[in-house]
């Protein structure tokens, strides 16, 4: 197995700013990952993304086995040809997915209806690092089972330890030399679990480490703690990824705790119902009240969007159903929380965070921008 090794440029705290080297290159982190998951980010184009910059894109395993199947993506080229996205890609196992559709599950994986079509299909630890690396991702995420919280203490114990098992049987299956593999911890709330798991984990040599799992149900009171038990469990000089993760704060928090790489579709879903992500909050583009308002989404963005329209233009286009306005709306919320994120990166290099942890949190507390 090629090693994604991290090497650290800076720290603060247990936070750290890095590079990751990959067989495809390298990319600093911390980074935050779009979510392209039927091989697009929604709205946008290869174009689109890649004036934005992000370093990874991040597909989904699940929707692309189904759809347009991974050996049709396979003859295509593999994923970076068949989307015309030249940096680094990660694909999830689709455990995330599959568990959402109460599947059948026993020792060996899992047994779950396709919601394309309702074909029957299965993944075993095995199979999901064989269609993935028929897909041909940079780095691809062994078979995990996610359980929602609350959830009883011997579900989450099941689910830790079949997630263990089926780390070892991918981590003995997967051949592909170009392609990393993380393995996932799970462990729920319980930081004896998850510290537990993450050392269990570590010792099978995974060139990263995704925490999943958590951002599911439970508070953020609840999920930091688990994922500083994790993290300390994990060694320095891999990347560590907290998986479906990106709010503001807990970006930033979890950042303080060592965590290098996130995915979320919170940018972009929010950018589809109308919601802008800003320096001050958060706030609905689509208000009575911004139908004169003439100044950008907002003053301290560089992005194309609000470089070149107004909230009112967007309000706009948002009232009369124009698709156009989810696209922009879409490519300010992803420049503002990789924008969070390079600032993240900047402030562990300059002995900072703490400073920034504090404006992060005054700025999203309960009342939106006015």
């Amino acid at each position: 197995m090629t090693a994604a090794v991290l090497r650290a440029v800076a720290t603060d705290g247990h936070a750290r700013a890095g590079v990751v080297h990959t067989p495809r290159g390298t990319f600093e982190t911390p980074c935050f990952m779009p979510v392209a998951t039927r091989g697009t980010v929604r709205l946008l184009d290869t174009v689109d993304v890649e004036a934005l910059g992000p370093p990874v894109l991040l597909a989904n395993t699940y929707h692309l086995m189904l759809r347009p199947g991974a050996d049709q993506i396979e003859r295509l080229g593999g994923l970076h040809r068949f989307t015309g996205w030249a940096g680094h890609m990660l694909t999830d196992s689709g455990g995330f997915q599959v568990f959402s559709l109460s599947p059948d599950v026993d020792d060996d994986g899992v047994t779950f209806r396709s919601t394309y079509d309702g074909s029957r299909h299965r993944l075993t630890p095995e199979s999901a690092v064989a269609v993935q690396e028929r897909i041909g991702a940079d780095i691809q995420m062994s078979l995990d089972i996610c359980t929602g919280l609350p959830a009883p203490e011997e579900e989450v114990r099941l689910a830790t330890k079949r997630t263990l098992a089926w780390a070892a049987r991918a981590r003995a299956s997967h051949g592909r030399a170009d392609q990393c593999l993380f393995g996932i911890v799970q462990g729920g709330v319980s930081p004896g679990l998850r510290e537990e798991a993450a050392a269990e984990t570590a010792a099978l040599d995974f060139d990263g480490y995704g925490i999943g799992g958590l951002s599911v149900g439970e508070p953020r009171e609840q999920m930091l703690p688990a994922l500083a038990a994790a993290t300390a469990a994990l060694p320095a000089d891999r990347p560590r990824y907290l998986m479906g993760v990106g709010d503001p704060v807990s970006l930033v928090e979890s950042i303080a705790l060592g965590v290098d790489m996130f995915d979320c579709v919170l940018p972009t879903r929010l950018a589809r119902h109308g919601t802008a992500l800003t320096s001050r909050g958060r706030y609905q583009v689509k208000a009575a009240r911004l139908a004169g308002d003439d100044t950008p989404l907002d003053p301290a963005c560089a992005c194309s969007t609000c470089r070149r329209h107004s909230r009112a233009y967007l309000r706009h286009l948002f009232v009369v159903g124009e698709p156009t306005a989810g696209r922009l709306l879409s490519v300010h919320n992803l420049a503002w929380v990789l924008d969070l994120v390079g600032r993240a990166r900047a402030a562990v290099a300059s002995g900072t965070l703490t400073a920034l942890r504090a404006e992060i949190s005054a700025n999203w507390g309960p009342a939106p921008l006015r």
